[in-house]
Parts: C-alpha cells; sequence; structure tokens
C-alpha cells in the first residue's frame, strides 16, 4: 500500500493533538507548546550559549565540531544573502535568538526577530542581553504570516527552518514579499521532499517527524520555487547543502541512541511530555528520511523585484 504525502496540506496528527481540525490560532498554540516544552532537551543536547541554535549545522571542510557547525550555518545564509550593516532583517521564526544575536554581533545589522513562542521572546531578550546586542536587535510574539509590520520595513527575510511551519507555504511568500523593500532578499533553508509517494514503513518515519517538530508538511523543491515564483519573487537560486547537513543529522540520530534508556525509564516514570517523547523519535527518524533519500536539504535565495 502506497501513501501519498500532498502540499498544503497539515498531517499532524499525535503531537499534542487528538485528530481534530486546529484553527490557524490552535496550530499556532500546538508549535509554541511543542518548543516550550521541549526547551531543556534542546538546552542539553543541542545548543549553547554561543550558537542557540535550533537548526541543523552546515558542515565544510574547515568545520571541526557540532558548535562550529550550527554557527557557520548563519555564516553561509548571510554569504548567500550578502547581508551588510546597513540591512535591516527580518528573523521569521527566530526561535531563541541565536540567528538574530550572531546577526547584530557579526554583521553589524539589525534584526527582528518573531516567533509564536512567549517563552521564546523572553530567552531571546535575555540572550541578546548577555550578548551585549539588546539595542540592535528586537524579539515580539508574531506570526510570520500574518505580522504587525507596515509594507517595506526589512532589507531581507530569514527563515531557518522555519518556513516549513506554513501550512501553505505560499502565505509565508506573500507576506514576505509585502514585507520587503524595493530589491528585498528572502533567505530560506529547511528539509524537502524529494517524492510525494512512500512505503508504509517510509511513511512512519516521515509522520514521526512531522509530528516530533510539529510540522504540517514538507514541500518539494520544485513547489517552493513555483511558489516564490507565484508570490513575486524573482531570481530564486537554489544551494544543495544535503551533504553538509547530513554529520548534523547523524549526531542527532547517535543522541537519540545513546539516550534511548533514559527516554525509556522516564517515559515510564510520567517524566516526559507527550512533546518531549515525540521529539525524541523525531531524532531517530530524520536520519533515516536522509539516508533514504525521502529529504534533501537545500537553500533558497529569492529576490523582490527592484
Amino acid at each position: 500500500m502506497a501513501y501519498y504525502l500532498e502540499p498544503n496540506k497539515d498531517y499532524r496528527t499525535d503531537t499534542l493533538r487528538r485528530g481534530v481540525e486546529f484553527s490557524e490560532e490552535d496550530i499556532r498554540a500546538d508549535t509554541a507548546r511543542h518548543y516550550d516544552d521541549c526547551y531543556w532537551d534542546y538546552r542539553t543536547a543541542w545548543f549553547n550559549n554561543e550558537n542557540l541554535a535550533l537548526h541543523y549545522g552546515y558542515w565544510d571542510k574547515n568545520t571541526k565540531t557540532h558548535s562550529e557547525a550550527l554557527l557557520n550555518k548563519n555564516h553561509i545564509l548571510a554569504e548567500i544573502a550578502g547581508i551588510g550593516p546597513e540591512d535591516h532583517v527580518l528573523d521569521a521564526g527566530c526561535g531563541i535568538g541565536g540567528s538574530s544575536i550572531w546577526l547584530a554581533k557579526h554583521r553589524g545589522c539589525r534584526a527582528t526577530g518573531i516567533t509564536v513562542s512567549a517563552q521564546q521572546v523572553e530567552h531571546a531578550k535575555r540572550n541578546a542581553k548577555r550578548h551585549g546586542v539588546s539595542g540592535k536587535v528586537d524579539f515580539q510574539v508574531a506570526d510570520f504570516c500574518i505580522t504587525p509590520f507596515p509594507d517595506g520595513s526589512f532589507d531581507v527575510i530569514w527563515a531557518v527552518e522555519s518556513s516549513c511551519y506554513a501550512t501553505d507555504k505560499r502565505d509565508f511568500f506573500r507576506e514576505a514579499y509585502r514585507l520587503l523593500r524595493k530589491g528585498g532578499t528572502l533567505i530560506a533553508c529547511d528539509g524537502y521532499a524529494t517524492r510525494r509517494e512512500f512505503t508504509a514503513e517510509e511513511w512512519r518515519a516521515v509522520m514521526d517527524c512531522l509530528n516530533g517538530w510539529a510540522v504540517p508538511n514538507l514541500a518539494s523543491v520544485e513547489e517552493f520555487q513555483a511558489g516564490l515564483e507565484e508570490c513575486g519573487f524573482i531570481d530564486v537560486q537554489i544551494t544543495e547543502a544535503t551533504r553538509e547537513t547530513l554529520p548534523s543529522s547523524r549526531r542527532m540520530y547517535l543522541t537519540a541512541l545513546w539516550t534511548y534508556p533514559m527516554q525509556l525509564t522516564m517515559q515510564w516514570l510520567g517524566f516526559r511530555k507527550k512533546a518531549q517523547t515525540a521529539n525524541f523519535k523525531v531524532a531517530l527518524a530524520q536520519w533515516k528520511v536522509f539516508r533514504d533519500n525521502m529529504v534533501r536539504y537545500c537553500i533558497f535565495r529569492a529576490k523582490k523585484p527592484g
């Protein structure tokens, strides 16, 4: 039996939900609750006070450590986007502020970070203060598909593994286009589906990934590009980064294997929230979807006409 992952549908079933259809407000709350409940998992297993990263790293020939790879992702994206000190960047899905803080420190630009989690905003503000960049960054609770900012407010829209949270990616593209000044840049990176049909075993891995990260669906590279162009973007540039992402994916998988006994014990004792158990399962499943070529990782850069 074949299973089909269609675009623009919400496939989440058992992260924090019980098979009921959610409103957009419910979906935002679902995403926020996932990251709030799993904060300490990420804190202990993935990021540190320097990188503050909730994304995969970028491993090139000069990368030696996990933390370096996470910081290198910011460097690679900033280079592709051509971000300079005069720019104002919207960090769309800013997490706990890692990219915004890095951009302020290393590119000298202003950054506004938005997230649907009020807890993440508080974390980001404390992190910015500790890094000495509070005057150059701002963090707010907002949905990147419906923001409170005026037209043409930003030079760059930055979306690191966040655009996947839009059920219909074009909702994000339209808002990004509105928010960009003429000639502005959208930079986005994520995992993208390589096909739509899966076996039962593959489907379980894909669903573990979607449920584990509270993501509604995955676009393909071709669908993502077509959506950008449909919404008015031009000069779409795609950088393949699957090879540079695989070491991070494997590290996540191995970390889950090492902590498997602890996960089972704490789950049995009732010390793990449902979102944390789902987050653990995705650490195993995401390696399978990369290894078996169900997903590829790419960086997109697109321009708003000048």
